[in-house]
């Protein structure tokens, strides 16, 4: 039990800084897109608690761990726009909400964009990847069991 705890809130920093990273980087990259060469990136201190929340994909990586990289990747994205949502109307609500898509017309109640899935898709298992090592050595031990066995032909 304290192992698990320990690895939940290991996992928990990491996503919080993992988050914040990819952060800086997509806005900077905006920024690259309307050619303000700064490349300014930012963030909020509000995104960490947001981002480490996605420590909860371990026990939900064990669960999906027989299914394709579609099912994990579509059950990761729902989830990344749930909290995105929760999140965002809970801080809109008090008036702390760091960002707003009202521009964009693929927004749900101006804190989520839908024609952000694909990203949300690919950081989802980039999150996977960073926070279940099991999953990963598991992955690269199979794959050395799965070589044909070779058969010698004598003279």
């Amino acid at each position: 039990m304290k192992n698990s705890i320990h690895t939940f809130i290991k996992n928990y920093l990491k996503c919080g800084l993992i988050g914040w990273c990819m952060e800086i980087i997509f806005t900077a990259l905006d920024a690259l897109r309307r050619r303000d060469m700064t490349l300014m990136g930012n963030t909020s201190l509000w995104m960490f608690p947001i981002y480490g929340c996605a420590a909860i994909f371990t026990p939900i990586s064990r669960l999906l761990s027989k299914k394709s990289i579609w099912v994990r990747g579509l059950t990761y994205m729902g989830l990344i726009f749930s909290a995105e949502y929760a999140s965002g109307q809970l801080l809109t609500k008090h008036k702390l909400c760091p960002w707003d898509y009202g521009r964009s017309p693929w927004n749900i109640h101006r804190v989520i964009r839908l024609d952000f899935a694909p990203f949300w898709f690919c950081a989802g298992l980039l999150f996977e990847h960073l926070i279940c090592p099991e999953r990963n050595s598991s992955a690269s031990v199979s794959s050395a069991h799965d070589k044909p066995a070779t058969r010698t032909l004598r003279p």
